[in-house]
């Protein structure tokens, strides 16, 4: 008891006093917000068949089956033209903004909503990659993933030192613009109904929930004449970045979990002969001739076929061992770079490498910034001051943190 006692004390202390993994949000929240713009603008010229009016699962139809899963899409909202290309520009506009981390609490919401807006509009398009964002898109919300490599984190460098020189130039303003203008729009949502409320108030609940707690953020940091307010919101922050990060590890680890365990009870990959198969699906070979060289070796195919069962059901194993950990994750994110050029599903496997990101090196995610950084200046002489930013660093009474010693998070 007196050994687990400090034991206890000290992680209770870690994730309350700051918010972990601040480069794997970063990355995570830069991978799934690449993957779904790139979706969104290279299916632009289609998105009508696919979401909008000309769709095949035509909007009457989709009216129903929201009506019985209470699925959120504010597509259904109405059926014209303009509301769609309307919902579509936003989709496109959050995911950017997310991209470089501007306003991302109120972006990130914005960006869930586009993401659960289009995909439940029409449930029988897409692959496993839409449901891993689906559920990603939910997650970030929750994060706080603009710590690093983000606007956020450049204009709160910059605020800072100017305060230190004494040259602040007041509060801010577009967050506040922008407050407001979002809860307008929610209040006008709500007073039409359109948000259904179901189980507790349902969506309704979560978005007033989420605008209310912006607007206490915003009132606690400006006007509370004490820190031990802001002190409180910012350990709340922490535990629910901390909990929303735990989540997406479980589910990416339950992912490869069940999808190695499924392929065990296939006769198919029991046999070793799984993978042929799928290199010789017209839908899934938009190079042949690299299909045919693959499958025409039995050997690799035996091995790709083992190696992948083997490599998901282990991998949330070796999360207790850094270096196998971080082996084996090499190796499955090098297998979906060959799953999108080979069979042709680029945005699946770009989201499952966003997904695999979590458990990246921290040494690894800083070195890589850091070249990132390198060569943006190589390129660009005169921006050499907009570096990328890492984490807020502590005030100087404040002692350093200790190494990250968390699995996943170091390498």
């Amino acid at each position: 008891m007196n050994r687990i006692a400090p034991a206890l004390a000290r992680g209770i202390a870690r994730v309350t006093e700051s918010a972990l993994g601040p480069y794997q949000s970063a990355v995570i929240r830069i991978g799934f917000a690449v993957t779904w713009l790139l979706f969104l603008l290279r299916e632009y010229p289609h998105r009508q068949e696919m979401y909008g009016p000309d769709a095949p699962w035509s909007w009457d139809l989709a009216r129903q089956l929201v009506a019985s899963n209470h699925a959120f899409t504010v597509l259904l909202w109405s059926d014209s033209r303009l509301w769609f290309e309307t919902v579509y520009a936003l989709a496109v506009l959050s995911a950017a903004l997310l991209l470089v981390g501007w306003r991302t609490r109120a972006v990130s919401v914005v960006f869930m909503i586009g993401v659960l807006s289009l995909q439940n509009r029409s449930v029988f398009i897409g692959d496993g990659g839409d449901n891993v964002l689906h559920l990603m898109a939910i997650y970030l919300v929750f994060t706080r993933c603009a710590q690093v490599w983000s606007l956020d984190a450049r204009r709160d460098r910059l605020d800072r030192g100017a305060r230190a020189r004494g040259q602040w130039n007041g509060p801010d303003r577009a967050g506040p613009v922008l407050w407001a203008v979002l809860g307008l729009a929610l209040a006008v949502a709500t007073g039409a109904g359109r948000i259904d409320g179901g189980f507790l108030g349902g969506w309704l609940t979560v978005f007033w929930g989420l605008w209310a707690a912006q607007g206490l953020w915003w009132a606690v940091g400006r006007h509370a004449r004490t820190a031990e307010p802001r002190v409180l919101l910012d350990v709340v922050a922490n535990l629910v970045h901390n909990a929303a990060l735990m989540i997406i590890m479980a589910e990416a680890c339950l992912i490869y979990a069940t999808a190695g365990w499924y392929k065990i009870q296939g006769s198919r990959w029991q046999d070793g002969t799984a993978v042929y198969y799928p290199l010789h699906l017209q839908s899934f070979s938009p190079w042949p001739a690299l299909s045919d060289l693959m499958s025409a070796h039995g050997t690799i195919v035996m091995l790709v076929t083992y190696g992948t069962v083997v490599a998901q059901v282990a991998f949330p194993f070796t999360l207790f061992n850094r270096r196998v950990k971080n082996v084996l994750l090499a190796v499955m994110m090098t297998e979906h770079a060959v799953i999108a050029v080979v069979l042709g599903l680029p945005f699946f496997s770009l989201a499952m490498i966003a997904a695999d990101s979590v458990f990246l090196p921290t040494s690894f995610l800083r070195h890589l910034g850091g070249r990132v950084t390198r060569a943006r200046d190589r390129l660009f002489p005169g921006g050499g001051r907009f570096r990328l930013p890492g984490p807020r660093e502590p005030e100087p009474s404040t002692p350093e943190e200790p190494e990250q010693t968390h699995v996943g998070f170091t390498a």
